[in-house]
């Protein structure tokens, strides 16, 4: 089962199966705070996020115990695989972080789901279950316990979501097969690997005079949100809201960013989205060539 623990300046989280805990990312002091702003800061072209795509995985799910309420059991073995989608929505309502998950009807109550986002540091003020020709929709409202408020970190946000893929891998390991981290930490890897050049779609537009819509889909990976926002705020761009989609092997972003509290021009868009591109398809070279 997926064990977390936070504490308000310090957060450690451990993904486990049985004994062997092992850590996934650790949240210790950040000299700058990555969050959703009104106004680009100033300085954080020389800082560094210590959250990123090379210090954050989730552990081989641990085999589901018998009373295990995520599955609600209602499909057979030879079923296809929905594609499994997590939603984490920072536009929709100014109070509470809206997360929604769905993977075809198979879901069950979330009841773990719900109790490992606690031991976050959150409260699930409102939980919610709808059906509709996709599946079924559960969705959380969440704020932070200790301050009651909607989350804003980045890095909060992006725990949440490996939280809510840790357990999809763990009690519907039939979804690794579905899932970009299916490969290294699920029973069945994706059949087939997503190309990152032909995944990568980025586009700026207005969005009215005060700020602009940057949409960016990409193959997912962990830690990709914190990346995002990092890239974004190093050219100092301030992320006002956002929603960060989970479908599959892909990953959606929509943020509303804006420059000094306008609308970015044209040739800033420009910059912003080379970079992003530049950034989502550099190769990556191991450690151990150096």
């Amino acid at each position: 089962m997926a064990v977390a623990m936070a504490s308000a300046a310090n957060c450690l989280v451990y993904f486990s199966s049985n004994t062997n805990k092992i850590p996934v990312f650790e949240l210790k002091n950040h000299s700058w705070r990555a969050v959703f702003v009104s106004r680009p800061p100033n300085d954080l072209g020389k800082r560094s996020v210590s959250l990123s795509s090379s210090t954050m995985g989730i552990t081989p799910p641990a085999t589901p115990s018998a009373t295990a309420v995520e599955n609600d059991g209602s499909f057979g073995d030879t079923d296809t695989v929905p594609t499994p989608k997590v939603i984490i929505d920072q536009d929709s309502d100014p109070d509470v972080t809206l997360v929604e998950v769905t993977f075809g009807d198979r879901l069950g109550a979330l009841l773990d789901t719900m109790n490992a986002l606690k031991n976050l540091g959150l409260n699930v003020v409102k939980a919610n279950v709808y059906l509709d020709s996709s599946g079924k929709h559960n969705t959380f409202a969440i704020t932070k316990a200790s301050t009651g408020r909607k989350v804003e970190e980045p890095e909060l946000l992006e725990a949440i979501r490996l939280t809510i893929i840790n357990n999809l891998l763990e009690y519907h390991p039939e979804s690794s097969s579905q899932l970009a981290m299916g490969a290294a930490f699920g029973v069945e890897p994706p059949k087939e690997k997503v190309d990152v050049d032909i995944a990568t779609h980025i586009s700026v537009n207005d969005d009215g005079p005060d700020r602009s819509l940057l949409y960016v889909e990409t193959a997912d990976r962990p830690g990709l949100l914190v990346d995002l926002v990092k890239i974004i705020t190093d050219i100092n761009i301030a992320v006002e809201s956002g929603e960060f989609d989970t479908e599959g092997l892909l990953a959606k972003a929509k943020f509303h960013v804006s420059y000094k509290s306008k609308a970015i021009i044209k040739p800033l868009q420009q910059v912003l989205a080379n970079s992003l591109r530049y950034f989502l398809r550099r190769p990556t070279t191991e450690e151990a060539s150096f």
